[in-house]
């Protein structure tokens, strides 16, 4: 009985040492995806990667007005490959990880923001992020939802992916080529992470 007790206590102080570390972050992580000869999604002179790295900026911008402590993967127009992403933000235990990205389809018509996680955390992140994203841009919601894209699989701390809109849609193309468009993601984003660490 005694071990049995000293196991469960062990596995409920685990538990909550995790909670703790998850709500009490500091850094947060912003990689800007794609970059250098990777443009991403393109429709004629639109490129995701540039639509990232400008929401990036906002992102940190935002962050550190709030005493947030920032990392960027990327500061300008260069590649960087996705394990390096990963290396960078695995050095940091106190800390979440937020890749920003814009989506591309054939199907012109289809729109609408998205979050994607791969974790337990990642999940609770991400549908903070989600939900404050569509209130803040009003725009189509697709959810947030587990996906196993490289740089949330192989972070060690709480990971998300967004996709901030189609650069394939017409409307949605027009609205991201606005600076209020993206800052207006930027806050979303901002919004979900002080819920994410309220909770």
């Amino acid at each position: 009985m005694r071990t049995f007790t000293h196991l469960l206590a062990t596995l409920t102080l685990g538990l909550l040492c995790n909670t703790l570390s998850a709500a009490s972050f500091r850094t947060v992580i912003i990689d800007a995806g794609h970059g250098g000869h990777d443009n991403g999604g393109q429709w004629g002179k639109v490129y995701e990667k540039h639509l990232a790295l400008d929401t990036a900026y906002r992102l940190e911008g935002k962050l550190k007005s709030l005493g947030y402590q920032t990392v960027m993967t990327r500061r300008s127009d260069y590649f960087i490959s996705l394990p390096q992403r990963v290396s960078m933000g695995n050095r940091y235990r106190n800390a979440i990880f937020v890749s920003i990205h814009y989506n591309y389809t054939w199907k012109q018509d289809v729109s609408g923001l998205e979050t994607f996680y791969s974790t337990d955390e990642g999940r609770r992140l991400a549908q903070y992020v989600q939900n404050n994203l569509i209130q803040r841009t009003r725009t189509v919601d697709r959810s947030a939802k587990y996906a196993r894209f490289y740089v949330i699989r192989h972070s060690k701390i709480p990971a998300i992916l967004v996709e901030g809109g189609f650069v394939s849609n017409a409307a949605e193309r027009n609205r991201m080529k606005s600076a209020w468009f993206r800052d207006t993601v930027a806050q979303g984003i901002v919004d979900g992470i002080q819920r994410y660490r309220r909770d």
